[in-house]
């Protein structure tokens, strides 16, 4: 009795479950699969990194827009020497960069010349994701991440580019120097300034909120009044 070959079914694994270096070849050959895994996987550091620099929700996602394309128009050019993140990185920060400069005339990154100090200064413990469905922790969550957000932006160009690399995206000193083309002294120092330029504008942000505290006016103070009252009139 000759036996039936049975064709085999081959189930391709998840694209969240592969790596980058397994979704890069797909990628390279077109697959839309492999290409929006990708996309979704980095999509938030390089928005974060963008946004570091333009300052502008709107034109931060043009930036990360515009790094995807050339990314992948170059894909072929992407041997693997680097981490893919390191690489999508490097060209949304290159493309940031670009557009300030086409803006306005300034000092390049690499051409400021800092005098090294210690690093020093408190990271900035950024909300995590909101996972507590009570509204109003909600509320006071999403309040605190709006303040530091602002925090961030009234930072000058050079100290909110490493602040974010490093105190938001978790970067190393040396990785976040390399990315921006400079010694990691100057990244330390360029750090150090940036915590306490942060500091200082919490803190001045919310001093005027420290008057306010533990408010007890309106209802609360007259039902108090009365309540005094009527135990004064019960002992006399």
């Amino acid at each position: 009795m000759t036996a039936i070959p049975v064709p085999v079914t081959r189930h391709r694994a998840l694209p969240s479950a592969l790596a980058d270096a397994d979704l890069v070849p797909l990628a390279k050959i077109g697959d839309e699969v492999a290409i929006r895994a990708i996309i979704q996987r980095h999509n938030q550091r390089l928005f974060r990194t963008a946004r570091a620099v333009i300052r502008n929700d709107a034109e931060a996602e043009d930036v990360v827009q515009a790094s995807y394309i050339k990314a992948f128009a170059s894909l072929s050019a992407f041997r693997g020497e680097a981490e893919l993140s390191t690489w999508l990185t490097r060209i949304a920060l290159n493309e940031a960069l670009g557009r300030v400069r086409a803006q306005k005339t300034t000092t390049g990154l690499e051409e400021i010349d800092m005098q090294a100090t210690s690093a020093g200064g408190q990271v900035v413990q950024f909300p995590s994701s909101l996972s507590a469905t009570d509204p109003e922790i909600e509320l006071s969550r999403s309040q605190a991440r709006h303040l530091l957000e602002q925090a961030v932006d009234e930072l000058p160009d050079d100290f909110r580019a490493i602040f974010v690399l490093r105190d938001v995206e978790g970067m190393s000193t040396d990785e976040a120097a390399s990315y921006l083309g400079i010694r990691p002294e100057t990244a330390k120092t360029r750090l150090h300034r940036a915590r306490k330029m942060m500091r200082q504008s919490i803190e001045k942000r919310l001093s005027g909120a420290f008057s306010a505290l533990f408010p007890f006016d309106g209802a609360r103070c007259a039902f108090m009044a009365d309540r005094v009252i009527a135990a004064l009139r019960r002992t006399s």
